[in-house]
């Protein structure tokens, strides 16, 4: 497993929130902490788009390259994180597998340590949607490093590294890739917290 299958996954499952009506929405609001290309919004990809699924608009929209989507889709497919449709070959994903890899798994698999001071893009539960709910004063926020962030603070490596180009495209990507930081870096605290939301919005709260 690579960490971009993780962010593969999580892409897949936002475009599929278009087609159900049943799970809690997540939250997306206006936030961000990047500055605009010519303060236009980033190209968005419609969800309900008869080739979302395809190689390469996945590869476009995540900016992971087209063989590394295959590679990765091979991968899930594989160790049942994710499942191809018998008649239309659409991938979906396994989201009870999911999260219960990236609960129990992925911190180990993909730890996550703050690097040197840097500017970037906001994550785990620093991220504007948690509006600091968690935040001591004085702390260094943790960023993923990119030229656009309108943060400063300690740079942590995201799980892929066209993350804060995938993110930028998708404000629910966003959400869901930093509720996985906090839970792969966070303190007991704020892991319960995000494990906690994070299976609400994958539909699995009972």
């Amino acid at each position: 497993m690579k960490g971009q299958d993780i962010g593969l996954l999580l892409k897949l499952y936002c475009l599929s929130l278009g087609e159900n009506q049943s799970v809690i929405p997540i939250p997306t609001g206006q936030w961000q902490d990047w500055s605009l290309d010519s303060g236009k919004n980033a190209e968005a990809f419609s969800p309900g788009a008869a080739d979302s699924y395809g190689v390469r608009t996945l590869a476009q929209m995540t900016g992971i390259s087209k063989s590394q989507v295959n590679l990765a889709l091979n991968r899930c497919y594989s160790v049942g994180l994710a499942k191809k449709d018998r008649r239309s070959g659409t991938p979906s994903v396994n989201r009870k597998s999911l999260f219960e890899f990236i609960v129990y798994g992925l911190k180990f698999v993909f730890p996550a340590s703050p690097g040197a001071v840097t500017r970037g893009i906001t994550t785990s539960l620093i991220a504007p949607v948690f509006d600091n709910e968690l935040m001591s004063a004085g702390e260094l926020v943790p960023v993923w490093p990119d030229a656009r962030g309108l943060s400063k603070g300690q740079g942590i490596e995201p799980l892929f590294k066209s993350a804060t180009y995938a993110i930028r495209k998708d404000p629910a990507l966003y959400v869901l890739l930093a509720l996985v930081d906090a839970i792969r870096m966070g303190q007991p605290r704020e892991r319960n917290l995000a494990i906690h939301r994070l299976e609400n919005y994958l539909g699995l709260a009972k």
